[in-house]
């Protein structure tokens, strides 16, 4: 089989391609990155298996090129920033809608089988209702949420319209090795990790008791895959990818001081606007159409986390971390 992965040398991209590469001997794996926000060492580009194309999803005759002959796509290219949307949501419309129709059209023009979307919580916006059910009404409330929405809807419609089998993931709060910390919407995991990594005191905005779904990158990978296997789906499912538990950020800082040799003393700023307090998934339909469990407890997705951490500081950098 031939795989397409889009946004291939990101963070998510990455791990989806370790995943395939893993189950199918057999696989041919496209990379198509513009390297915006990827990076080339995430990518194990000695494997045979592996073709890196460095093109942009807004440039349909490069996407049409590198489609060809494609069973599988996995749509992760984007631009992730909640707040660079907002500050220029002609461009977010740009990459995250024209650039998913793109990926979509060409998908149809070859024959692809089958479209995984990298979708997002950030669709069920400030509702306070927990937890989070497919069934809700979307009440996107950035650029960047009401593309990923848009993106959802365009799966659906190419589903019905044209055949093209397609499914849709929300994402909730993901962490694992290869986040950047330095990004504006890195999440606080890895910003905590980094921090505590450095020696220095975590800040918590708000008073900490606000909660998240978190889930490491490897389940999300995994959910990929599933969801490109799985007979039970191909019509634009939108389908929540999480753990279906929430973790209080203080009780996250508590599992984190653990790990590391060092007190630490968390400091509170005020809360930032438009910050949910609560966001728990319910992943039952992810079980059901799937078969999706997460297998990586939280204190299990740390320990790997801060395990990559050491690596790291091992070739390059002096990071204190408790053996």
């Amino acid at each position: 089989m031939k795989y397409l992965i889009t946004g291939g040398c990101g963070f998510i991209g990455s791990h989806i391609a370790e995943e395939i590469l893993a189950r199918d001997a057999d696989a041919s794996v496209v990379i198509y990155d513009n390297l915006r926000s990827g990076h080339r060492e995430n990518v194990d580009l000695t494997d045979c298996r592996v073709d890196l194309v460095v093109g942009d999803i807004r440039d349909a005759a490069g996407l049409a090129a590198a489609m060809g002959g494609v069973d599988y796509v996995f749509h992760e290219a984007a631009l992730v920033s909640v707040f660079e949307s907002v500050d220029d949501p002609g461009l977010n419309h740009d990459i995250n809608l024209n650039g998913t129709l793109n990926v979509l059209t060409a998908a149809r023009d070859a024959g692809v089988r089958r479209v995984m979307f990298a979708a997002s919580a950030a669709a069920y916006g400030d509702n306070s209702e927990v937890p989070k059910r497919e069934t809700m009404r979307p009440e996107p409330e950035s650029p960047y949420a009401l593309a990923k929405v848009g993106g959802e809807y365009y799966m659906s419609l190419f589903a019905k319209l044209y055949g093209v089998e397609t499914v849709s993931l929300r994402y909730f709060n993901v962490y694992g090795p290869r986040q950047d910390p330095s990004s504006m919407y890195s999440g606080v995991i890895s910003k905590f990790t980094d921090t505590l990594a450095r020696g220095e005191d975590p800040t918590v905005f708000g008073d900490g008791g606000q909660t998240r779904d978190f889930v490491y990158v490897k389940d999300v990978a995994r959910a990929n895959w599933l969801a490109a296997m799985s007979d039970a789906v191909g019509q634009g499912e939108v389908i929540n990818i999480a753990t279906g538990r929430s973790t209080s950020l203080l009780d996250l800082l508590d599992a984190l001081g653990q790990m590391f040799p060092h007190p630490f003393a968390t400091r509170f700023a005020p809360v930032r606007a438009g910050d949910v307090r609560h966001s728990l998934a319910d992943i039952t339909r992810a079980k059901e159409l799937l078969n999706y469990t997460p297998v990586f407890s939280l204190r299990e997705g740390l320990g790997a986390l801060v395990e990559s951490l050491r690596q790291v500081s091992q070739k390059s950098l002096k990071v204190v971390i408790k053996e």
